[in-house]
Parts: C-alpha cells; sequence; structure tokens
C-alpha cells in the first residue's frame, strides 16, 4: 500500500478534475471504477475509485482517493492497493507507488 496525503486550497472541482486527467491520461490502462459524492452546507467530499493493469507487478492495482473540505481548503488522501506478490507478505510494491506516482505531480502544481 502507498498513501499520499495533502491540504490543498483552491475551487474543488478544478483540484478533482485535474486530479482525474492526471490519473486516466498517466496510464494507458486507468480506468474510473466508481465514485461518491457528499455536500452539506461548505462541505463537500468526493471519493473516487481508479484501476490500472500494473506492467511490472503483472497484475491490477487500485487507488482510492478522497476529497473533503470546505471554504477552499480541502484534504486529499490517495491510497492505493493491490499490485504486491506474495501469499502471506508483500514482496513488492513497484505497481503501488507508480500508480500513486501519476498523481504526484498534479498535487504538487496544486
Amino acid at each position: 500500500m502507498a498513501k499520499l496525503e495533502k491540504t490543498i486550497r483552491g475551487n474543488f472541482d478544478m483540484i478533482l478534475q485535474t486530479l482525474e486527467n492526471a490519473v486516466l491520461q498517466g496510464s494507458m490502462s486507468a480506468s474510473y471504477e466508481d465514485g461518491s459524492d457528499f455536500s452539506q452546507g461548505d462541505f463537500r467530499c468526493s471519493v473516487r475509485v481508479y484501476e490500472r493493469y500494473s506492467y511490472s507487478g503483472g497484475n491490477r492495482v487500485s487507488m482510492a482517493v478522497t476529497l473533503a473540505g470546505g471554504n477552499g481548503e480541502y484534504h486529499l488522501t490517495a491510497i492505493t492497493s493491490g499490485g504486491s506478490q506474495g501469499m502471506f507478505f508483500k514482496i513488492n510494491r513497484w505497481g503501488e507507488d507508480s500508480f500513486l506516482d501519476t498523481i504526484a505531480d498534479a498535487v504538487e502544481r496544486l
């Protein structure tokens, strides 16, 4: 499992669209699996789940992205899972780290 967390200031919809573009354009095999949106007053929360094939690991990797907050300040959490090898413990995380890297640069630019 690999994880990225950061507080981001800006427009919620623009941030969410930037993240989605980074994921889907960052890998030929990336796909949007499902998502959920919630809002109450100024608070907004969106959860997105993406998946892609990891050539280095030879398997599929998923990434859950959550963006939540209000008034122009949002907390981002992105967590990848899958992609490792081994029955009882993880042997590698190449696929997970690589998938998370597809949004890391976009997050730093926000």
